[in-house]
C-alpha cells in the first residue's frame, strides 16, 4: 500500500479507502463484512469511511466492530451528518443541534472517543456556514473530531467555508469527498483548483462508477447480484446504459486488457493520477474484491495510455 498526505494536513491516508455505503449493515452479512474490512486493514488500508445515514447507523456499527481489535492509532475512521435521521424538523441538516447530536450518536454507536474526519455530507442552504463550522470547531477543541471535511460541495461553497474559517479563526476544511471517476469529472474545472489553492485534498467516492467501470456490465448486461441489480441504484445504471456510455466502457476494457490490466485497475489508477486526489474510496462485499482493488496502487499509466483513454472518453 502507498500513502498520501491529505491536502496540506499532516494526515496520511492509504491510496485506497474502504467505504460502507450500500454494503455493511445491509446487503452484506455481518461476518463477511467484518472479514472484508479486516482484510483491507491487513492489506495496508488505513482509511475507513462511514456515515450516520448508512442504514441508520448500522454501517458505522459494523465497521467499528471490525476495526476494534486493531490499535486505534493505526486507522482513520470517518462519519458524516446532513441527511435525515428522523421525522422531526431538526433531524436533518447542518444546524448546531443536529451536528452536535449526530456526532455524539455516531460515537456511541461506534464505541469511540473520537472520529478522525467528520464530514458535512452535503451543503445546507438553510444553515449559516459559520454556525456549522463553529460547531465542528468546538468538537475539534473537545477532541471528538480531528479533521473537518465536506462532501459534494461546489467550488464557491468551499471558498465560502475557507473564508469564514479564516475570519473567525476556526478549524479549516482539509478534505473534500466528491464523486469522481472517468465518467464523472465535474470536480476538474473548478473544485480541484480551489482545493489546491487552499490545501484541501480529495478522497473521492464512486471511482468505479458504482461498478460500471469493472467490466461486469459489458455489452449493457446487468448481472444478478450486482449493484446494478440493486433497486436503489438500478435506475441510475439503466440511465447510463441507455445513454450509450457502455460503448465507451467496453472500449476502456479492451484498452485495459491490451495493457495487461483489469478495467478496475485502469479506472482506479486513472483517478489516482490526479495529484489532488489523496485516496480512492471503494466498496467491497468480499475480501477478494478489496484484494483486487489494492493492486491499482502499483499501476503507473503512461502518457500514451492516458492519451488513448482521453480519446475514448471524448
Amino acid at each position: 500500500m502507498k500513502y498520501r498526505r491529505l491536502g496540506r494536513s499532516g494526515l496520511k491516508v492509504s491510496e485506497i479507502s474502504l467505504g460502507s455505503w450500500l454494503t455493511y449493515g445491509k446487503t452484506v452479512e455481518e461476518d463477511r463484512a467484518v472479514a472484508t474490512i479486516r482484510r483491507a486493514y491487513e492489506l495496508g488500508i488505513n482509511s475507513f469511511d462511514s456515515a450516520n445515514v448508512y442504514e441508520r447507523g448500522q454501517g458505522e456499527r459494523v465497521m467499528a466492530k471490525a476495526l476494534r481489535s486493531f490499535p486505534r492509532e493505526s486507522y482513520i475512521i470517518t462519519t458524516k451528518a446532513f441527511w435525515p435521521m428522523g421525522d422531526g424538523p431538526n433531524d436533518r441538516g447542518l444546524s448546531r443541534k443536529h451536528v452536535f447530536e449526530q456526532l455524539h450518536a455516531s460515537l456511541r454507536r461506534m464505541e469511540l472517543d473520537y472520529v478522525d474526519i467528520f464530514y458535512c455530507h452535503r451543503y445546507d442552504p438553510e444553515t449559516p456556514v459559520e454556525e456549522t463550522l463553529r460547531t465542528i470547531d468546538d468538537l475539534v477543541r473537545q477532541g471528538k473530531v480531528l479533521y473537518v471535511g465536506v462532501s459534494q460541495w461546489t467550488a464557491a461553497q468551499i471558498e465560502e467555508a475557507v473564508r469564514i474559517a479564516d475570519r473567525y479563526l476556526l478549524d479549516r476544511i482539509v478534505v473534500h469527498q466528491p464523486v469522481y471517476n472517468m465518467l464523472d469529472r465535474w470536480i476538474e474545472p473548478e473544485v480541484i483548483p480551489v482545493c489546491e489553492k487552499h490545501g484541501i485534498g480529495q478522497i473521492v467516492f464512486s471511482p468505479l462508477a458504482q461498478g460500471l467501470l469493472t467490466g461486469k456490465y459489458r455489452g449493457g448486461h446487468i448481472p444478478e447480484g450486482s449493484r446494478g441489480a440493486n433497486p436503489e441504484i438500478n435506475r441510475w445504471i439503466q440511465e447510463l446504459l441507455a445513454s450509450g456510455v457502455i460503448a465507451k466502457v467496453d472500449a476502456l476494457q479492451d484498452l485495459a486488457e491490451e495493457a495487461g490490466l483489469t478495467l478496475a485497475e485502469l479506472a482506479l489508477a486513472w483517478v489516482l493520477r490526479q495529484p489532488n486526489v489523496a485516496s480512492a474510496l471503494v466498496g467491497a462485499s468480499r475480501p477478494e474484491q478489496i484484494e483486487a482493488n489494492v493492486k491499482a496502487v502499483d499501476v503507473e499509466l503512461s502518457q500514451d495510455l492516458l492519451a488513448k483513454i482521453e480519446e475514448i472518453l471524448a
